[in-house]
């Protein structure tokens, strides 16, 4: 059997080379097609039905990512010992495919269309995540699929002051700019990331990094696709039934009256929907009754695109928004504290009709997340998990567990904070952070970001800095444009961009950007990051009126932790065989042990709610770890006796031998005599054997001796 292997190659700017393959692998697809860099590789494939199914007005795109244990020579874990539900680091690398390719469809093309991209081979520390994307729009690229691509994903890092494009993951650890940004040729398309208060000019010059590196990405697929036979003509199709005279009558019934909704400066988000839905169903009350039901459907169609349009052309031209703020205006906040007594620490966060409520708890090493994926693996002490319940936005409908939104907005607002979050022993707790969405109305991960600072300050941790978030969102014409703070969620839906800005007063530390629309400049992103600076520091102003630093001590219900540094060779001698000694240490004091060994040391946390328990328990480690010498006195326990002396533990797993003949200055036929098991005596430690390091102990130094008869006697 011949094959028809089609590779195109290209370098990356530190020269190691990426290889695209199509025509081995999967060519029963409409789409396949390897991506090779080293020993990584993702197979990506691209399905989409021809048909779309009926009363479809959407595009139907479902992107996966997976990453196989195979790949990297490894078992899964769990029971099963199989592949499972996703991670939510898989999760993650899907959203950020879905979002570069879902606006480069044909607003038109309503054909169900999978995209599942799967890691095959991997090597430890190389990121697989910035491939995954160029894997998803080659295979686009290569088949008859109508894609307005390619794309294409890069990784940028600011490492040492120099810009690095898909860095290894030891790398990252010296970077204070960690960015993915996804690009055609021509625009950036979604950037998310992470950055350690870096300034908001150093953002826009990664992003034109990153894109130089992406446009020969996507040269090279577009070289590619020219000789696969298959991916000339694009399919053609047709899932859309139109009416272009109920379209015009639509709009001429109903534009204006939308155009002065939009300029009415209704605040309430409910009320401002209604007002909508009102001159909406107007018009089809004017419809003949036998036509109305038949017509509603695209009516509804038409008038949403009149009603985004006579939004748009209103906030353009009158430089006014629906609620009636103006361009760079932040909608009222209020703040309060410590509202749950029983959480360790808890805030509300409220900004117009968007409210956070937000708890942290406090917990232990035990506490921390295991992390096991095929390439990343480790613990995690810094959690943020975000929920968003169907009232928040007055909705009913069933919950099915945590939605790849949740996931997304919980990872955005955990990068805004853990920057600030102290490390070492400034910090030994692992932290959990929640923030369930009470209401929303635009800009609920922003908000989590706010409360959580708030709640973090509240339980006490000693953040370096408040951390504040926003939301700003663009309308452009093309000619005219408009850059909106702390945007509502009709604007969200019906702008050209969601960007979202969170950082300190002194620099970013987390975005997330999508870009909806072609030809967005620079110079408007440098506005926009300029104003969002601007509308975070105000921000910032109005969470310090509620808290403006963290409490000086935790709550009382807070666990305490106490840490004892110790070397690396006592770790064992602490957990003893079988973990039999730091059993007895937890069960004798009502405390929870645990120990991490870190380079030469051994960090060891001591935990409970009673201060007395901890101290007992410090006494009793820093006994172990003692080290015997020789002169010192000690009160022992008697652990055994033998015929010929005792066996006396003077520090906690170090016992000495007390002879029989160095018990007492007269002479003793038993040990029994004097000694019994559990009897606490004073001794002293008169050598340490040089071969075997056997403790010698005496009681009789300690006891004076008696005179001899007639000693004095001349």
């Amino acid at each position: 059997m011949s094959l028809n292997v089609i590779t195109q190659s290209f370098d990356l700017p530190d020269g190691r080379t990426v290889t695209l393959e199509t025509g081995k692998l999967a060519k029963q697809a409409d789409g396949s097609v390897v991506v090779k860099m080293g020993n990584t590789m993702l197979l990506a494939t691209v399905v989409s039905n021809k048909e779309a199914r009926e009363d479809v007005d959407f595009m139907p795109l479902s992107v996966d990512y997976k990453e196989k244990y195979a790949a990297t020579g490894k078992f899964p874990g769990g029971f099963f010992k199989r592949e499972g539900r996703p991670s939510e680091y898989e999760i993650l690398i899907s959203r950020l495919v879905d979002r570069a390719l879902r606006p480069l469809f044909p607003d038109d093309y309503h054909a169900e269309t999978q995209v599942l991209i799967t890691l095959i081979s991997g090597e430890n520390d190389v990121l697989p995540d910035a491939l995954a994307a160029l894997a998803a729009s080659s295979a686009l690229a290569v088949s008859d699929i109508p894609f307005g691509g390619p794309i294409s994903e890069v990784r940028v890092a600011r490492i040492d002051g120099k810009y690095v494009i898909n860095p290894n993951n030891s790398e990252l650890d010296n970077a204070d700019l960690d960015l993915i940004v996804a690009a055609t040729k021509e625009n950036i398309m979604m950037v998310e990331g992470e950055l350690k208060e870096v300034s908001e000019a150093v953002m826009l010059e990664a992003l034109k990094v990153a894109h130089e590196a992406i446009k020969v990405q996507c040269d090279a697929q577009l070289e590619l696709a020219s000789k696969v036979d298959k991916a000339y003509p694009k399919r053609e199709y047709s899932h859309e039934t139109n009416d272009p005279e109920l379209k015009e009558k639509v709009k001429e019934a109903t534009y204006d009256k939308c155009y002065e909704i939009a300029l009415a400066g209704i605040a309430d988000k409910h009320k401002r929907t209604d007002a909508f839905n009102a001159v909406r169903d107007e018009f089809l009350e004017s419809l003949p009754e036998e036509e109305r039901e038949e017509k509603e459907k695209l009516v509804k169609r038409y008038f949403h695109d009149v009603q985004k349009e006579a939004v748009r052309k209103a906030i353009l031209n009158e430089r006014v928004r629906l609620d009636g703020r103006k361009l760079d205006e932040i909608r009222p906040i209020w703040c309060e504290v410590d509202y749950l007594p029983s959480a360790h620490g808890s805030a509300i966060f409220t900004r117009g009709e968007t409210q956070a409520l937000v708890t942290v708890t406090l917990g232990s090493k035990l506490d921390e997340q295991t992390i096991d994926g095929a390439v990343i693996e480790g613990t995690s002490t810094f959690m943020l998990h975000y929920n968003f319940p169907p009232f928040s936005t007055g909705e009913a409908y069933p919950i099915r567990g945590v939605g790849r939104r949740e996931i997304g907005h919980g990872n955005l607002a955990m990068r805004a904070l853990k920057f600030v979050i102290p490390e070492g022993e400034a910090n030994p707790y692992t932290i959990r952070v929640v923030s369930d969405i009470l209401e929303s109305n635009g800009s609920s991960s922003m908000a989590s970001v706010c409360g959580g600072t708030l709640a973090l300050m509240d339980a006490g941790v000693k953040i370096s800095k408040p951390v504040a978030g926003i939301a700003m969102g663009l309308i452009t014409d093309g000619e005219k444009f408009a850059v909106l703070s702390d945007i509502l969620g009709d604007e969200d839906h019906l702008g050209d961009m969601d960007f979202k800005v969170t950082g300190t007063a002194d620099g970013i530390t987390a975005c997330q950007m999508d870009i909806k629309v072609d030809g967005l400049s620079y110079e408007v992103l440098e506005q926009a990051l300029e104003q969002a600076r601007k509308g975070r520091i105000h921000i910032l102003g109005e969470m310090a009126k509620t808290i403006s630093e963290p409490r000086e001590d935790y709550k009382d219900n807070v666990p305490r932790i106490e840490q004892i540094i110790v070397d690396k060779e006592f770790i064992g001698a602490i957990i003893g065989p079988g973990g039999k000694i730091i059993q007895e240490l937890q069960k004798e004091t009502g405390t929870v042990i645990t120990i991490t060994e870190e380079g030469e040391f051994g960090v060891v946390d001591i935990v409970s709610n009673d201060k007395q328990s901890i101290e007992k328990a410090k006494e009793l480690i820093k006994g172990i770890v003692a080290v015997p010498e020789v002169g010192e006195v000690y009160i022992g326990k008697v652990k055994n006796i033998v015929p010929f002396g005792a066996f006396v533990e003077i520090l906690p797993g170090k016992d000495g031998l007390l002879h029989i003949s160095e018990i007492d200055w007269k002479r003793i036929d038993k040990v029994e005599d004097v000694l019994k098991v559990g009897d606490k005596v004073k001794v002293k430690l008169i050598g340490i054997d040089s071969k075997t390091g056997k403790l010698k102990l005496s009681r009789k130094v300690l006891i004076p001796r008696p005179e001899r008869r007639g000693h004095d006697k001349k």
